[in-house]
């Protein structure tokens, strides 16, 4: 096994990578920004390098930097966790040129998989069943129009680079087309450096269900559950839950073996998830997450498999433990974002520091975390606080264990996202199932937040009001008591000798 491994991230999941070196008795080493120098991960890691200021294009993004690190603290491997360099071929080619292993896939998988118009490509000619639209990326205007007239809206007007939900817009009508197009393009250049899009039929009633993969150097490959992430604002995931509530035994097997010929086209190695659209009883490709993702822990407590120490003994060669057979789904399990941002707000982050801090805990809750008392979240970078994630033995104990969880969890100093969770895990169409991507909208789930966030409010108000009534009691108590002390130790220095 390894000796030394460098974690080339930040917050929980340079923690949990680093967990899972400590149970394999590998040392870690950390990199880490001048705005990270207090973060816990520094801490937690064996070793602990600066590698530069924010923002990330200065420190986690910079190759040079964290190859200088890995050279000077003579690592064997470098686990890149998720965003940042973890879906970078470049990097990958990097960490290989400098003798280095990269725990993840080949670089060639990474660049098939880095454009999603070429995935689609490759995908297509492999029977991998896609979404109706263009195989080309759009350079005109017109004829694209004409394409999507021909395919029929809504459209989805998509960045074939980047991932995360950036760069993606549905279109409703001939009339707003070519704006879209224009400002899907402007996105992607500036967020991926590549202004490239392409069109997709945008899907009635759609839900996001994902298949996560292990593959070895060997040829064996496996499909470890499915995830359902519909939950999501702009595009991007806010609940997830394992297994899918909308899965059967013979479907889960269908899509699962899709995601494993997915995996095999493109001869991929170590964890990765194979994305996929859910409409009306068919599914779609939809992308090939290349890295660990944010919502693994789901799929771990369902399994009872440990992916993040999956990836390592893939990458130091060792055969994949587990065929198909031996990967048995028990229970439910729900996954919450907890994040530092106002859903009133249009969800915009809310950085700042953390005053007080109690996170749940109790049977069955599981909370990834890399903050604490005291702690700032920067505005350099993604708001996340924690992933809380909890276990039931079916999906009506995971919805109330992650009910109860989220009335244990209190943050303060910054604007969350708890009362958003809260109104979702209250939702009728949610205990039922009734998802899809645009479940916010549809159930109106932001006017209940506002009704929990003023209920809050109040309660604050009345808690504050009796306290300001107590406090002169109180205060008038610990007099007393400090007066009854002070006389007990004056009678003492009274005793005789």
């Amino acid at each position: 096994m390894f000796d030394k491994v460098l974690v080339a991230n930040r917050g929980e999941i340079a923690i949990r990578v680093m967990r899972a070196c400590k149970e394999l008795g590998i040392s870690t080493v950390g990199v880490y920004s001048d705005a990270d120098s207090n973060a816990l991960f520094t801490k937690y890691a064996d070793e602990a390098y600066a590698i530069g200021e924010p923002p990330a294009s200065k420190s986690y993004l910079n190759i040079d930097k964290i190859l200088d690190v890995a050279e000077k603290s003579g690592v064997d491997a470098i686990h890149p966790g998720y965003g940042f360099l973890s879906e970078n071929a470049n990097f990958a080619d990097a960490c290989d040129k400098a003798g280095i292993t990269f725990i993840g896939p080949p670089s060639e998988a990474i660049r098939k998989m880095g454009s999603k118009i070429s995935a689609r490509e490759i995908m297509e000619k492999a029977g991998v069943p896609v979404v109706p639209g263009t195989g080309e990326p759009i350079d005109n205007v017109d004829e694209a129009m004409e394409i999507a007239d021909s395919i029929g809206y809504p459209v989805m007007i998509k960045a074939s680079a980047g991932g995360g939900g950036i760069g993606m817009k549905v279109v409703h009508s001939k009339e707003k087309f070519a704006a879209s197009v224009r400002s899907i393009q402007s996105v992607a250049k500036s967020t991926f450096g590549d202004p490239t899009v392409f069109i997709e039929k945008y899907l009635p009633e759609p839900r996001h269900i994902e298949f996560q993969i292990l593959a070895d150097k060997y040829g064996n490959t496996i499909y470890v559950s499915d995830r359902e992430c519909s939950i999501q604002r702009r595009h991007q995931k806010l609940i997830e839950e394992a297994p899918s509530p909308v899965m059967t035994p013979e479907f889960r097997e269908t899509m699962g073996e899709a995601a494993v010929k997915a995996a095999k086209t493109i001869n991929y190695e170590n964890a990765g998830t194979v994305e996929f659209l859910y409409s009306k009883g068919d599914f779609y490709f939809l992308e090939v997450n290349t890295r660990l993702q944010v919502e693994h822990p789901i799929t771990e407590l369902i399994t009872g498999i440990d992916l993040a120490k999956d990836q390592l003994k893939i990458a130091y060669g060792e055969e994949l433990p587990y065929k198909q057979d031996d990967i048995k789904i028990n229970g439910c399990a729900i996954e919450c974002r907890i994040n530092a941002e106002d859903p009133l707000n249009d969800f915009a982050p809310s950085p700042g520091k953390i005053r007080r801090y109690r996170s749940a805990g109790g049977p069955g809750v599981r909370v990834d975390s890399g903050v604490h008392v005291g702690y700032t979240i920067s505005p350099y970078y993604d708001s996340m606080i924690s992933k809380l994630s909890v276990w039931g033995r079916d999906r009506d104990e995971a919805i109330n264990r992650m009910k109860r969880a989220l009335y244990e969890y209190v943050v303060v100093g910054v604007t969350t996202n708890l009362p958003f969770h809260r109104a979702v895990l209250s939702n009728s169409e949610f205990k039922e199932g009734n998802l899809t991507t645009h479940f916010i909208e549809d159930n109106n789930i932001l006017e209940e937040v506002k009704k929990i966030v003023d209920a809050d409010s109040k309660a604050s108000r009345t808690l504050a009001s009796a306290l300001d009534d107590y406090n002169p009691k109180v205060a008038a108590v610990a007099a007393a008591v400090k007066s009854y002390m002070e006389s007990t130790q004056e009678l003492d220095r009274r005793k005789p000798k």
